[in-house]
């Protein structure tokens, strides 16, 4: 794939970048590597003061890069300037918090006493040079929920971004130097998928964190495991949306609409299977449909679109793959199923789409849908809506809508997802752990668990 910005409302190609040579990328690495040498020995203030001054620039910058993100991958510009909202304000409760996140833990004297201790403690010290292998749905937001606690923690970030956000991950290395953080603290390296192997054998590369397909995931996690190296990996998702009869079915109804096409429906967090009790299932179908039929179709710089296009014209071939596919297999479609008229030969559009009779020999019941398509289940009880929302091979996140106690807390204990959100859609935010299980991937991004995912977990035992 070209490392190029190319505008998927229009499929124009605006730029394109060579990629680093082989003695570049050396000299990357080699500086990274030199640049942690000093910076590991900073100061908790002084990396916070460089993180706050990151954070008042992208503010600043918040209008121009909204329309740069827009401009390479075709999120809605109000959502746009939301995502570098958001990071400005994970920066600033990283600089706030991480020293006390990663502050010493002293075990009890009575704990340890019979180790021959006179003192033992924690601590938490950073890696070394961190990979992050990013994707372009969120091209700021998933960088920087990797690199705020990554810095903090004293590491040195290299970013090899997806080449279809190419300015955008040139930005945030200017953003981070302009910042004051010293030349190798944070690069991005504009190389193609292929040479990643190459940098993380490299041994002057301690680690690495992905956000991407499960392919991707385990090719990188194959590596990393042959070289013995930490990784870090956040993969596809299907989450559940699980909608139950005491539930407010108008609020649950408008909140699934969102859920479902945030970032025109590009979101491994986003609600794709929607789970339904009989009881209330013909009244949430029908506000559900009625409100993504409402949804406006356009182009992602206009205020007003709701849904804007897919970020490659070959995410638009995939989903339509899986959408004929369960028509073909017996599957109804209340609402889209197509490209809609005008806009779908122009740009890389889809309509919203609301599927129904979903049977397991679908590609759609098994596979996850990056674009705005969601599938429908009617189930009779509880039980059967625990069993639908863990027959997936992923396990990101999970939302239920319910007001009874033991429902909720039979579905916390049951649910096979990394994160469950009650009587709300799934978000992310700096002070709650963000990760999944099964085929979704490992460990956790966020909060102290986030920082302390590229610490060196150190025990100090100190004799008489």
């Amino acid at each position: 794939m070209p490392i190029a910005t190319v505008n998927p409302t229009t499929g124009e190609t605006l730029t394109t970048f060579d990629a680093l040579s082989p003695e570049d990328l050396d000299r990357s690495i080699a500086l990274a590597a030199d640049a942690f040498d000093t910076y590991r020995t900073s100061a908790f203030p002084e990396r916070a003061r460089l993180l706050r001054q990151a954070a008042d620039l992208l503010d600043a910058d918040a209008p121009d890069i909204a329309r740069l993100m827009t401009t390479e991958m075709g999120k809605p510009i109000a959502a746009a300037r939301a995502e570098a909202a958001k990071c400005a304000r994970t920066m600033r409760w990283y600089a706030e918090h991480a020293e006390r996140l990663l502050s010493d833990e002293h075990p009890a004297d009575a704990d340890v006493k019979d180790s021959g201790a006179v003192r033992a403690l924690v601590r938490y010290r950073p890696l070394g040079v961190v990979l992050a292998v990013m994707p372009w749905n969120f091209p700021l937001w998933q960088v920087v929920r990797f690199a705020a606690p990554a810095l903090m923690a004293g590491n040195v970030g290299l970013l090899k971004h997806a080449s279809n956000v190419p300015q955008t991950a040139l930005y945030l290395e200017d953003l981070f130097r302009r910042a004051g953080f010293a030349e190798g603290c944070f690069q991005t390296l504009l190389i193609g998928s292929g040479a990643v192997e190459g940098v993380l054998r490299d041994p002057r590369v301690a680690a690495a964190t992905l956000t991407g397909s499960e392919p991707a995931g385990r090719a990188v996690a194959s590596v990393a495991g042959d070289e013995v190296k930490k990784t870090v990996l956040e993969l596809g998702g299907s989450d559940p949306y699980v909608v139950l009869p005491s539930a407010d079915v108008e609020r649950a109804a408008r909140t699934a609409v969102t859920a479902r096409v945030q970032n025109n429906g590009q979101s491994c967090i986003a609600a794709k299977r929607f789970i339904v009790h009989t009881a209330v299932f013909d009244a949430f179908t029908d506000a559900f449909v009625a409100g993504m039929r409402a949804l406006r179709v356009g182009d992602p710089l206009d205020e007003d679109t709701d849904v804007g296009p897919l970020s490659t014209e070959q995410g638009r071939s995939d989903l339509e793959a899986l959408v004929d596919d369960a028509v073909e297999c017996g599957a109804t479609v209340l609402c889209g199923g197509q490209r809609p008229d005008g806009l779908g030969e122009r740009g890389w559009f889809y309509a919203p789409t609301v599927l129904a009779e979903i049977t397991p020999e679908m590609r759609v019941h098994r596979e996850e849908t990056f674009g705005p398509v969601a599938t429908l289940y009617r189930v009779a009880d509880l039980d059967e809506a625990i069993s639908v929302a863990n027959d997936t091979p992923f396990g990101l996140s999970s939302n239920l809508w319910t007001r009874e106690d033991d429902e909720i807390e039979r579905f916390v204990r049951d649910s096979g997802a990394g994160g469950v959100f009650v009587n709300g859609m799934t978000a992310s935010h700096p002070a709650l752990p963000f990760g999944g299980a099964k085929r979704s991937g490992y460990g956790r991004e966020l909060s102290d668990h986030g920082i302390k995912e590229f610490c060196n977990v150190t025990t100090v035992w100190i004799g008489a």
